[in-house]
């Protein structure tokens, strides 16, 4: 299906797209008022992860359920599938090539699913720093 706007148009659309969301916000302001400190959205590292602390060598990937495909919320749009079909494959192909790369280099790698922060904000806190307090012990 050919795009609507031009290429002039469709890049200023795209320019407005803020690289962190509320979602986001909200997560990584749950971890700093536990007194955790990092950097968000890193562009110097791979896939621009949401959170990072290069010290511990981890990053952490806040993933929309509907965007990355999540198993148990997932709807597959039902116009143009062959589009959509294309775009979520490449997505899960890019998550997991993101995370092959950072395991490789002794990295830990976390994704929290949209879900998880929506329905139980305190527990997926407590489940990261608990992830972050096992990195700094390797």
């Amino acid at each position: 299906m050919a795009d609507i706007m031009s290429k002039e148009q469709r890049s200023k659309t795209m320019s407005k797209i803020k690289a962190k969301s509320k979602l986001e916000d909200i997560f990584a302001s749950a971890l700093w008022r536990r007194g955790l400190r990092f950097r968000r959205n890193v562009r110097s590292l791979k896939g621009t992860p949401d959170i990072a602390i290069k010290k511990y060598r981890l990053v952490i990937f806040v993933d929309s359920c509907f965007w990355h495909v999540c198993p148990e919320h997932f709807k597959l749009p039902k116009t143009n599938q062959e589009f959509w079909d294309k775009k979520f494959k490449r997505n899960m192909e890019r998550d997991r090539e993101i995370d092959y790369y950072y395991k490789c280099k002794g990295w830990h790698v976390k994704h929290v699913w949209e879900h998880e922060i929506r329905s139980d904000l305190e527990k997926a806190v407590d489940d990261t720093v608990g992830f972050i307090s096992r990195a700094k012990e390797e």
